[in-house]
């Protein structure tokens, strides 16, 4: 028994400090020393949900290559279960720079998948009927598979995505956001727009994030509720994953038994906390469990 499988997401992050963002035009810069780790979004869930001492299992395909090696000793090096496919196109990678504040700017290379599904939907309904929630990122491979993901659903459980900067609009999200009961998207692309999108996903659960400006929580038995984002407990040293950190915050709070408001606050501070650490691989006490 699980209490979170989280599907798809897994990649490696090639992350360097840089002085200021956007860079400088120049024909070189400087840096501190480049690092290679793992991170990606369901990297980021599954870790700071482990370190939040959940039971996790981690579901999807990573290339047989230096990158995927990484990936897979971070994961040893944890109890996620991780249940992998071979990906001919070889493992998503980003390349993160960090300014001083903590800052980060994201070049995203998806290795997309090309074929069948890597997996039957007779195995991910045998796997996803043996947690209390799941949270599905939004892989190209699991896209066709959210019929069967929703569907082998035990009784009770529970169905979360991450739409990070989707504007409402783009269609590759919305079979994303059809399956879920809790949806959280960044307010980056929507603006002013969120309150109209959170309606329409009704009666979806939507948790529309801001960074420092903090998080709204839309139900359709409420009116918004503003969650504000807490004083990180140290020096900011990287906001990479801090989203990520965020989700798996409310998602084991609602699973502890708090309310949508409580569990968000907590996930505010998990957030919070992941911003001091540098990388996904959280040292035991770093993240809040209370």
């Amino acid at each position: 028994m699980f209490d979170l499988i989280v599907i798809g997401g897994l990649g490696i992050d090639i992350r360097t400090q840089v002085p200021v963002l956007p860079l400088p035009a120049a024909d070189s810069l400087p840096v501190p020393p480049i690092e290679l780790r793992i991170g990606n979004t369901g990297s980021g869930v599954a870790l700071a949900a482990h370190a939040l001492g959940l039971r996790v299992a981690l579901v999807d395909v990573l290339g047989a290559d230096p990158a995927g090696d990484v990936v897979r000793a971070a994961l040893t090096r944890t109890s996620v279960r991780a249940v992998l496919a071979d990906n001919p196109a070889g493992t998503r990678r980003s390349v993160n720079m960090v300014d001083p504040a903590g800052r980060r700017m994201s070049l995203y290379d998806p290795r997309p998948w090309v074929g069948p599904p890597p997996f039957a939907e007779a195995e991910l309904a045998a796997l996803v009927g043996d947690a209390a929630h799941v949270h599905v990122s939004i892989m190209d491979w699991a896209r066709d598979l959210l019929p069967a993901l929703r569907a082998g659903l035990r009784g009770g459980a529970t169905l979360s995505t991450d739409l990070h900067d989707w504007d409402g609009e783009n269609d590759y999200h919305r079979p994303f956001a059809d399956a879920a009961d809790l949806v959280f998207v960044s307010d980056v692309r929507l603006g002013d727009r969120a309150g109209k999108l959170a309606a329409e996903l009704a009666p979806r659960t939507v948790v529309v994030t801001g960074g420092e400006a903090g998080a709204t929580l839309h139900t359709s038995e409420t009116p918004p509720v503003r969650v504000p984002a807490t004083t990180p407990p140290g020096r900011v040293i990287d906001t990479n994953g801090a989203g990520d950190a965020f989700a798996a915050g409310l998602i084991a709070g609602r699973l502890r038994g708090a309310t949508l408001p409580d569990a968000a606050a907590y996930a505010a501070r998990v957030a919070a906390a992941a911003c001091t650490h540098d990388g996904m691989e959280y040292p035991p006490g770093l993240l809040p469990r209370d």
